[in-house]
């Protein structure tokens, strides 16, 4: 417990210390989003490098406390040279991601690119480092999966995260937010089966995205960019596979009463669901799933007359309604579990379009 209140404590104090000279620079440098597009909220410039903060402040609080007494608590080395190993190569890739986050903020990289990137990411994530999923736990009735459709699974998992989060960050503290609350769900879990490397990464990550908000909530005077939301994505993505693969004789008998992929899915409920909503809306017309409008659920409450901040909060509150009604479900039934958690997740998540948008003020003549 002593390291995880050191890496949170550690992460925010440097994120919040360090932001304001990082905004200085950026406006100075003019690394920074300018109002003027339709499809953008702010009205004012705003710096969009704030995933370096995040990138930082993860790496750095987790190198300095990371558990050198795990190996002796558990007994065995094993546990503890197989978190370096996937620390290796999880750091190779935020450093990858980083980079081109940052490339993509301040002069843009197209599509084709991106897309190369994370094919080397995710290869390295999966081949590399072995951190993929191979078992189903039971849920729809499939236990251990083949190699090939692990591999193609994994790597599709990877490219959903890492994109929906992305696709998130369009009001002010939202993405950030979210993202909060899976990396300290994530912790909790992962402490709570004595799995400290794991449960440092998260709280870390949670740590610098808290220190970071202060700045993004409404106003923001931050914007994280690609830098940001590519670190979040790739080390949830993690996350949510060491969950999933976790070895169930390692879990305590009053973790086990959840399904761990249900779980997993529940955490990163809204942009999993906002993210498959707006890719068959844009489908269904025709369009590319990549295109951008305006049809996430963020801004269907901004046009219900929210404010940024509120419309954060209620997808907090969402997040924290999904995942709590998922400790309630029963593990032994994962069928069942994942039918009660996807139904009303989607029911809840969609609620908001059964009510009509305000008309606009006729204009005076």
């Amino acid at each position: 417990m002593r390291e995880l209140i050191l890496g949170f404590s550690t992460a925010f104090a440097l994120v919040l210390i360090a932001t304001p000279s990082l905004i200085k620079v950026a406006k100075l440098k003019h690394l920074v989003d300018e109002p003027g597009d339709a499809r953008k909220l702010h009205r004012r410039s705003v710096p969009t490098i704030g995933g370096i903060m995040i990138f930082a402040g993860t790496i750095i609080s987790y190198c300095l406390w990371f558990p050198s007494s795990y190996a002796s608590q558990l007994g065995s080395n094993y546990h503890f040279l197989s978190a370096l190993q996937d620390f290796k190569y999880l750091l190779a890739c935020m450093f990858v991601l980083f980079f081109l986050g940052l490339k993509d903020d301040i002069i843009g990289v197209s599509p084709s690119k991106k897309l190369l990137v994370h094919a080397v990411v995710g290869a390295i994530l999966i081949f590399l480092a072995d951190i993929r999923i191979t078992d189903f736990c039971g849920l729809v009735g499939v236990e251990k999966i083949p190699g090939w459709l692990s591999i193609t699974l994994s790597l599709f998992v990877y490219i959903v995260i890492v994109n929906s989060i992305n696709l998130i960050d369009g009001v002010d503290g939202l993405a950030a937010g979210i993202g909060f609350i899976a990396s300290m769900t994530f912790g909790y879990w992962f402490y709570k089966n004595m799995d400290l490397p794991l449960a440092l990464l998260a709280v870390g990550l949670g740590g610098s995205l808290l220190g970071f908000l202060v700045y993004n909530f409404q106003p923001a005077r931050l914007f994280m960019g690609d830098s940001g939301s590519l670190i979040i994505g790739v080390v949830v993505y993690v996350l949510a596979v060491k969950m999933i693969e976790f070895d169930m004789l390692r879990l305590p008998e009053t973790m086990n009463t959840v399904s761990k992929p249900v779980l997993a899915m529940a955490i990163l409920s809204y942009p999993l669901i906002d993210t498959l909503r707006v890719f068959v809306i844009r489908s269904i017309s025709g369009r590319s799933p990549f295109s951008a409008d305006k049809n996430h659920i963020h801004h269907k409450l901004l046009s219900l007359g929210c404010a940024h901040w509120q419309v954060s909060l209620i997808l907090y509150a969402y997040t924290v309604i999904v995942v709590l009604l998922t400790f309630q479900t029963p593990a032994h039934t994962p069928n069942k579990s994942l039918l009660i958690v996807g139904i009303t997740a989607v029911l809840l998540a969609n609620s908001v379009f059964l009510f009509k948008s305000p008309a606009a003020p006729a204009k005076k003549t």
